[in-house]
């Protein structure tokens, strides 16, 4: 008996058969194609030295557990409401936070803005397999590797150089195993918009597991699904629980609408420094950084596998010096990867919990990812 195939049947196998299955093709609700990296499972000891046995969140939604993930190959473009996955485009920019939640959840059931809860896993996995991407995170190269490009699609005219590059246009040390197969452009480019986790004036809260990925869902600044992590033992309870993880600053903050940086965040169970001590607003005043590896816990405070396992918390004193920028006041939505003018401080661990969900301009994109 002979079986007709379909174009897409066609183009998905031949996609599958180039990468050995490491790649793939979906289709979203209009036909449309995305090609797709394909994410095995595995457990938190896999990456995480000392961690239990157990999966990784990113592989369970609603409750289940799941086989695989699947992560755009590509910083996502936008046709239609809906986001794309597909090389040698300029990616998405001037994208909000609910715009970018929204051109994903159109695409039909299973697709999702990729969650820090994925993020964090392939960031692990990279760095417990020996292998951190570089990317465009210096006008069109790399900053340790000036002679890695990728192609200009943007020219940034206020510094007289490249800004972004076309979606893995870039060598294949930038994609996320070093293999043309990877995930491309997590180190640089544009800052990417993960979904599933915020913080809410200093407080650090997440949606369970990877549950960010179910269709539609909310995440609104006053959504119920919206959980803090009790510093005792790293298990999700009601937002302004006594004693949950929040980002407190390591100097007393000001009141001055000028920002600029004061001092450090340091992980507490408390919030008595708030960077901005005018009351809590969605506004870009005062800031605290620090390179994410050199974070540390308050006197007392031990930070849960939970923390680490979604890339909140340092595993150990070598992340490739990427960086950790937060407001600890206000609701916080995080940004992930850097752009093209971060330098060294861009990379899988560089977490940007700086902006509100209303923030958008020419550096900040985003990303897909599938399960089902």
């Amino acid at each position: 008996m002979a079986f007709i195939y379909s174009v897409k049947d066609t183009y998905r196998a031949a996609v599958e058969a180039a990468t050995g299955g490491k790649n793939t093709v979906l289709y979203d609700d209009q036909g449309n194609p995305s090609i797709m990296v394909v994410i095995p499972k595995f457990y938190l000891d896999d990456v995480i030295t000392g961690a239990p046995h157990t999966v990784h969140p990113a592989f369970i939604v609603n409750g289940v557990e799941k086989p695989y993930i699947y992560i755009s190959k590509y910083q996502n473009i936008v046709q239609n409401s809906r986001a794309y996955s597909l090389p040698g485009q300029d990616p998405a920019t001037y994208v909000n936070f609910d715009q970018a939640l929204s051109y994903c959840y159109a695409k039909g059931q299973g697709w999702h803005l990729m969650s820090r809860a994925e993020w964090a896993a392939i960031a692990l996995w990279c760095k417990k397999n020996g292998f951190m991407p570089r990317g465009n995170n210096n006008y069109g190269c790399d900053t340790s590797a000036s002679y890695e490009k990728g192609r200009e699609t943007y020219y940034d005219s206020g510094a007289g150089k490249t800004g972004r590059v076309a979606t893995g246009s870039g060598p294949a040390s930038w994609s996320h195993d070093g293999t043309p197969d990877g995930i491309y452009d997590l180190n640089g480019n544009v800052w990417e918009w993960n979904s599933g986790m915020r913080l809410k004036n200093g407080e650090i809260q997440v949606i369970q597991d990877n549950n960010a990925a179910i269709l539609n869902s909310d995440h609104s600044d006053t959504s119920t699904l919206w959980k803090a992590i009790a510093s005792a033992d790293g298990s999700l309870v009601a937002s302004g629980t006594a004693n949950t993880l929040k980002f407190n600053s390591d100097v007393v903050g000001n009141s001055n609408q000028t920002g600029g940086r004061i001092g450090n965040p340091v992980l507490d169970t408390i919030r008595d420094k708030p960077a901005y001590t005018g009351g809590e607003t969605n506004e870009y005043y005062a800031e605290l950084n620090r390179t994410f590896e050199t974070l540390a816990a308050a006197s007392g405070v031990t930070a849960p596998t939970l923390l680490k396992a979604l890339g909140i918390f340092p595993i150990d004193s070598s992340c490739g010096g990427d960086m950790l920028y937060i407001r600890n006041y206000g609701e916080r939505i995080p940004m992930s990867g850097g752009n093209w003018n971060s330098g060294s401080g861009a990379g899988l661990f560089a977490l940007f919990l700086f902006n509100s969900r209303s923030f958008s301009n020419d550096s900040v994109g985003f990303r897909a990812a599938y399960v089902l």
